[in-house]
């Protein structure tokens, strides 16, 4: 596996730059965030991802080290490929993709080209988990209404729904307005029950 590259910038596009290293050139793919930071000075590091399939060897490239992980957790969501991953990091920071992933936030993550709903969700799903343990992030600070949604889905536990999909809808009607109160948050929810 190769971690990085260092070594003397050849040619800077906005999808791809070709580093020197060593007298071999390595053409990596790169996305728009790493476009912004790679300033146009001789030599430059990036940390790498090698994908390995059958008929090529694709190398991506990152200015940080946090955005090679959030790619990495990208791609092991089924149904996100590395392209898919490269136009969710160059929409997005790695701290805004972080951010919508913790919150729940699909319409963020759906805003961006080639993700649907089904897409986005499953993202969500897939890697909430992973982000809020990995950059140790306190729900409770991400969620300012947590209590509001608790308490709207005891109430519709109350009512004989089952906690997972009360959830869901929950989650949809927060996703729209995370202002809304108890109350308002269980007349939502129950349109989409």
């Amino acid at each position: 596996m190769i971690h990085h590259l260092k070594g003397k910038l050849i040619e800077k596009n906005p999808t791809h730059v070709i580093i020197e290293c060593g007298g071999v050139g390595y053409f990596v793919n790169i996305s728009l965030h790493t476009f912004s930071k790679i300033s146009d000075v001789e030599l430059i590091n990036l940390f790498t991802h090698l994908q390995v399939k059958e008929d090529s060897h694709t190398l991506f490239g990152f200015a940080e080290k946090s955005e090679r992980e959030i790619f990495r957790l990208l791609l092991s969501v089924s149904g996100i490929g590395s392209s898919t991953a490269r136009t969710m990091l160059s929409s997005l920071s790695p701290p805004q993709i972080r951010e919508a992933i913790a919150n729940g936030n699909v319409a963020t993550i759906q805003a961006i080209k080639g993700i649907g709903a089904k897409t986005a969700q499953r993202v969500i799903l897939d890697l909430r988990d992973k982000i809020l343990k990995v950059y140790d992030i306190d729900e409770v600070s991400i969620n300012s209404n947590n209590t509001n949604k608790e308490e709207a889905l005891s109430a519709l536990e109350v009512l004989g729904f089952v906690r997972r999909q009360a959830e869901k809808a929950v989650d949809k009607v927060l996703n729209q307005d995370p202002s809304l109160s108890v109350e308002n948050i269980i007349k939502h929810a129950l349109k989409n029950l």
